[in-house]
């Protein structure tokens, strides 16, 4: 069984996009009859997300962290514990390809990173597009980490000992856990992952966070990317 996990805090706007991707990635052909459990973690909500994963027909736990890496490991447990062999993680603000999930494993290692693009520019100063495009690698051998592309088997996941509990940079810590502990990791294009580009981050220090640095035009911030 695949797990997917998606924190979530205060995304009504944008979870109903991200769970009808993760669907149609669950339901590619080429998964054959491996099922795929997806679970929300909603963390510290209080707008309407739990009634949009319940209408959608997906699972749900609540916690009352507001720590993303609280969130993501909780996410993780559980879907272990249900016998996850394979562990996939993305982000309530995020819509992920409909291969998404058949490419993570077709690259054969212990964990996956994989890019993200941003689905619309609009709101963010013409010259962060520029910034992007000089600073993002979209490309196999990039070294970015994110949250909202991540893909991880479940003994990788449980030697390196799991997300730390940490408010930000939780993803980056993972990637480092599992590097030390002997993981063979992919830095690969392939699995697609499209994010929004608000400025108004639900974490500190984040993707929005760069983004609104950019914007800013402070210029020394860079998408996460792994020492």
């Amino acid at each position: 069984m695949i797990g997917v996990v998606i924190p979530a805090h205060n995304e009504e706007r944008l979870l109903g996009a991200c769970l009808a991707s993760v669907r149609c990635a669950a339901s590619h052909p080429s998964l054959e009859v491996e099922a795929v459990h997806t679970l929300v973690v909603l963390d510290g909500c209080t707008d309407t997300s739990a009634q949009i994963v319940e209408d959608l027909g997906f699972e749900a736990m609540t916690i009352d962290a507001r720590n993303v890496g609280v969130a993501r490991a909780a996410g993780a447990q559980a879907v272990l514990a249900r016998g996850a062999r394979w562990l996939a993680f993305t982000d309530a603000d995020s819509r992920v390809a409909p291969d998404w999930l058949v490419a993570q494993l077709a690259l054969g290692a212990d964990a996956v990173c994989g890019p993200v693009s941003v689905a619309d520019w609009s709101n963010l100063a013409p010259s962060v597009r520029g910034t992007w495009a000089r600073r993002y690698c979209d490309a196999d051998g990039h070294r970015h980490v994110h949250g909202a592309n991540l893909g991880v088997a479940a003994h990788a996941y449980r030697r390196a000992g799991g997300f730390p509990p940490l408010p930000c940079n939780e993803d980056v810590a993972l990637v480092d856990l599992l590097i030390a502990t002997g993981a063979t990791l992919a830095w690969s294009a392939a699995p697609r992952v499209v994010t929004s580009g608000r400025l108004d981050a639900r974490v500190r220090g984040g993707f929005g966070d760069t983004l609104a640095a950019w914007t800013g035009n402070i210029g020394d911030s860079e998408p996460s990317v792994a020492p």
